[in-house]
Parts: C-alpha cells; sequence; structure tokens
C-alpha cells in the first residue's frame, strides 16, 4: 500500500536495534531483552521484539516512530552505498505481512533523506567506507607524538575497533558524517584503518514465549563506568552470584536509568567525559530513591584527597581498579546480605 512499516537484514541488525534503542530508549535494559522462541523463526524478529516492548508500554509511540524512521534510514543509505558494487534486487511476498502499530504514508521522506546524506558522503571522499565498519588506531606510538594526550586518550578509547561508525555517531551524539569526515586526516596519514566487525550476540530466548517477571525480584546491581571493558568484568562476577547486573557507559544518561531500575547497589567511576563520579554521587544523594543506596567508588588512585573528596559527596565505600573478584564479592555480600539473595532465587525457581 506505499508504506514502509520496518527494514532489516544487513551486517548487524541486532547491533542496530541496540543501538536505537540505548539512544532513544536510555531506560530500557538491554541486557534483560528476552525473544520469544516464535519470533526468532520469523526474518522480521527484531521487529517483534522491538512491538513487544510497545505493548508492554515500555516505549512511547514517539518513541517507536523514533527507532523506526532511524533503522529504516540506515539499511536504505547502506542498500544506497552498494547500488554501484552489487546487484540490487526485490521480491514480493505475499507470507510476510508485518502488522504496523505506527505507519508511515510513503518512503519518499526516508528517500530524499537518504540522498541527501549519500550526496554530502560521496562529496567528502567517503563512497568507499561503511558506517557498518569498526575504526582501529595504527602506529599508535607516531600518533602519540603528534597529537595533544586528551585526543590520543580519547582516539585510543573510542578508535578500539569495538565500535561502528554508526556507534560511535550515537556515543559521541554527532551525526555519521560528521565524525567519518573528523578521521579523514588519520585515515590519510595512516592512524586510522577500518575492520569488520560481528554483530551483538541475540538476546535470550523464552523457549514458552512469555518473558518471566519473577525475575525482576532479584537485587540488582548497576555500573556507571565509560570503559565496557570494566562493566563487562563486573558483569560477569555480579552474575555469577546469582544477581541481575545492569552496565551504563554513558555517564549523562545515569541518573533517569537507575530511577527507572532502582538497583540495590552502584559502582560509580570517579573519572569519565562530559561528567565526573563526584557530580553523578551528589545527584543520586539529593534523589530520594538513592538517598541510602550503597555507592562504590571505583578508582585507579589511592589518593586519600580522592577519596576524601568521594566520601564528601556521599560515597559509601571504594575499590580500585582493575577490580578484583574476590573484593568484588566482598562488597556484595557485606551491601546484599546472602540470605537475600538465595531467598529471591528461590521465589524466581518457583
Amino acid at each position: 500500500m506505499g508504506q514502509i512499516a520496518w527494514a532489516t537484514g544487513g551486517d548487524h541488525p541486532y547491533r542496530r536495534l541496540c543501538r536505537n534503542l540505548a539512544q532513544i530508549c536510555p531506560h530500557i535494559n538491554i541486557n534483560s531483552l528476552i525473544l520469544n522462541s516464535e519470533d526468532k523463526s520469523v526474518e522480521y524478529w527484531d521487529y517483534r521484539l522491538l512491538i513487544n516492548l510497545y505493548r508492554q508500554e515500555a516505549i512511547t509511540p514517539n518513541q517507536m516512530k523514533s527507532i523506526l524512521s532511524n533503522i529504516i534510514n540506515e539499511i536504505f543509505f547502506e542498500i544506497t552505498q552498494h547500488l554501484d558494487q552489487e546487484a540490487v534486487f526485490c521480491q514480493l511476498s505475499n507470507e510476510v505481512i508485518v502488522p504496523a502499530p505506527v505507519s508511515y504514508t510513503s518512503g519518499i521522506p526516508f528517500l530524499d533523506q537518504v540522498q541527501g546524506l549519500w550526496q554530502d558522503w560521496s562529496e567528502a571522499g567517503l563512497e568507499k567506507i561503511s558506517p557498518n565498519l569498526a575504526p582501529v588506531l595504527r602506529c599508535a606510538e607516531q600518533l602519540q607524538t603528534q597529537v595533544s594526550s586528551l585526543i590520543y586518550k580519547n582516539l585510543e578509547r573510542l578508535l578500539n575497533g569495538k565500535y561502528t561508525l554508526w556507534d560511535l555517531a550515537v556515543k559521541m551524539k554527532q551525526s555519521v558524517l560528521d565524525i567519518t569526515r573528523s578521521l579523514l586526516p588519520y585515515i590519510h596519514q595512516g592512524f586510522v584503518e577500518f575492520i569488520q566487525i560481528a554483530d551483538l550476540p541475540l538476546p535470550k530466548i523464552n523457549n514458552d514465549g512469555n518473558v518471566d517477571m519473577k525475575r525482576t525480584n532479584l537485587p540488582l546491581i548497576a555500573c556507571i563506568d565509560d570503559s565496557l571493558q570494566i562493566c563487562k568484568n563486573l558483569e560477569q562476577i555480579v552474575q555469577g552470584q546469582g544477581i541481575r547486573f545492569l552496565g551504563i557507559e554513558e555517564p549523562v544518561q545515569a541518573l533517569s536509568i537507575l530511577i527507572n531500575n532502582r538497583p540495590d547497589l552502584i559502582f560509580l567511576d570517579l573519572i569519565m567525559p562530559t561528567i565526573s563520579g563526584y557530580e553523578i554521587c551528589a545527584q543520586l544523594r539529593r534523589t530520594t530513591l538513592f538517598a541510602n543506596t550503597p555507592i562504590v567508588i571505583l578508582t585507579g588512585s589511592n589518593g586519600a584527597f580522592d577519596r576524601l573528596r568521594a566520601t564528601v559527596f556521599g560515597a559509601t565505600e571504594f575499590i580500585n581498579k582493575p577490580v578484583d573478584k574476590h573484593q568484588v564479592i566482598e562488597i556484595i555480600n557485606k551491601f546484599i546480605p546472602r540470605v537475600e539473595v538465595d531467598k529471591s532465587l528461590a521465589t524466581y525457581a518457583a
């Protein structure tokens, strides 16, 4: 009927969905998403996952529209970029009828937007660079001698082969065109190259087709740290203790995410871009929900001044980085008694 309800495919369908959910619905814990078993078998499983969130009122109609618009635009851009490289074909299937809770009147606005982006992309000399590629640093020691320490630190943190150009655009709140164009000088000098990376692992499959909400009875521990590695390390330790985990890598979004999830214990990094751990700690203590929630500071320093200052802002405990498993477990047992975890697990199993 001339309407576009959804677009899918490409190399990173789940990475693309998670990226847009994180950008538009930061309150949703990506790690808690569950895919129903009957949905996995359909080609548009990612759309079904999104519709489930919509029907559960976890996302609003406007948020749904924004996610759909972003994803359709990305898919159209990928098709446009491949037009001169591969044969593109279209086929009609009467077997695939996609329900559209939010409808679009025409595909023309999407095509117009993508045409404009592709023209700018081409004029910038980026025709051969796909936004699905991940930039990585090369000749790091030589680059370090040519840029300031702050610029090098940011490049090292972001250009680590874990984020595609689409991902970086969302993380840095800039357009993918501006992000890629800013890398051109480093690309031309051989300091940056691009690699292909895998899609994110699919969400857990629920074989009975229903999301078991009993699991929300389990204690929840949150970690606010812009380092993905720190979050992953803590996640393994925390989940190994039978406790849910929430990792937050974007500190500016931390407060709203924490309010929506209400964790029982918070690990907080001190040194982060845009907003410091001190500021977040103070914000949490001014919020009634977290006035008494244990806040454990992650610090790479043993300095007494930093610890004193963090205590003034409301910190409960400190732990040095890199995190030690036994120390983390000791902290967990101190603030979340084992009997509470065992009780919640028994309720979940029942």
